[in-house]
């Protein structure tokens, strides 16, 4: 799970990786004979269980940075990622972090040019506000309105959705769900772990080779314990897939 790739001198949330660590990250990535690719494509391949040696790459708020210094670096490699962003933000600045820094996020041109060369593009919800919590219309309007939103924006399907702040209740993944949403992406392992609150690892600029192998081995104990890799969904009888 990333957020911003770019130089910061201060970094209060610690949620910036410099593009050098950047480089160095995906370049361990690629050594170590894994590719990253997007949750969809992640999921889709999972589905025909051929998702061994696929890493799903995640960028959440969507900074203008993600297609600056991430998107030239991923494709050196041949990988692919989820950018995750809020329509009703666009092109505007990262308001919620009151201790800064002020970064830009990717405009309505970039997000369009992105989905058009086939980056995911998934929803935010519409401004970053956390969906726990929320009453059952406010639950709607952020998940249903920025998908349709999103989706009139490139063009296509939005089948993908990320919680703000990783803030996930019952009533928050049953709207996700409701909405029409594929998957969602929470952070921390949960009871609601499943295929609409599925738990990432959070990747720094701390984290160089070592701690990388080891974060990769303890996500992945993580999953044999709490059944992660779950077989998809059956289909009803007489029903298609």
């Amino acid at each position: 799970m990333y957020h911003s790739v770019a130089e910061e001198d201060e970094d209060p949330y610690q949620l910036t990786v410099s593009p050098e660590r950047f480089a160095e990250q995906m370049d361990w990535l690629h050594r170590s004979g894994r590719r990253g690719v997007s949750v969809r494509e992640l999921l889709a391949a999972q589905a025909r269980g051929r998702e061994s040696r696929l890493v799903g790459l995640t960028f959440d708020d969507g900074y203008a940075d993600f297609a600056r210094h991430a998107v030239p670096v991923l494709r050196e490699h041949g990988f692919t990622a989820t950018a995750y962003v809020m329509p009703d933000l666009l092109g505007a600045a990262n308001h919620w972090d009151a201790e800064g820094p002020r970064k830009k996020l990717l405009t309505v041109d970039q997000v369009t040019e992105l989905a058009a060369s086939g980056w995911e593009i998934g929803s935010h919800g519409l401004g970053h506000q956390a969906l726990s919590g929320l009453p059952p219309a406010a639950l709607e309007r952020q998940t249903k309105e920025s998908r349709h939103k999103l989706e009139d924006l490139v063009g296509g399907p939005v089948t993908g959705f990320c919680y703000p702040y990783g803030a996930v209740d019952l009533p928050a993944t049953r709207a996700v769900r409701d909405a029409g949403y594929d998957y969602a992406c929470a952070i921390e392992h949960s009871s609601l772990t499943g295929r609409h609150a599925l738990p990432r690892c959070y990747v720094g600029d701390r984290d160089g080779v070592w701690r990388l192998r080891a974060k990769h081995g303890r996500h992945r104990w993580r999953e044999a314990v709490t059944g992660l890799r779950w077989a998809p969904p059956k289909a009803a009888a007489g029903e298609r897939r």
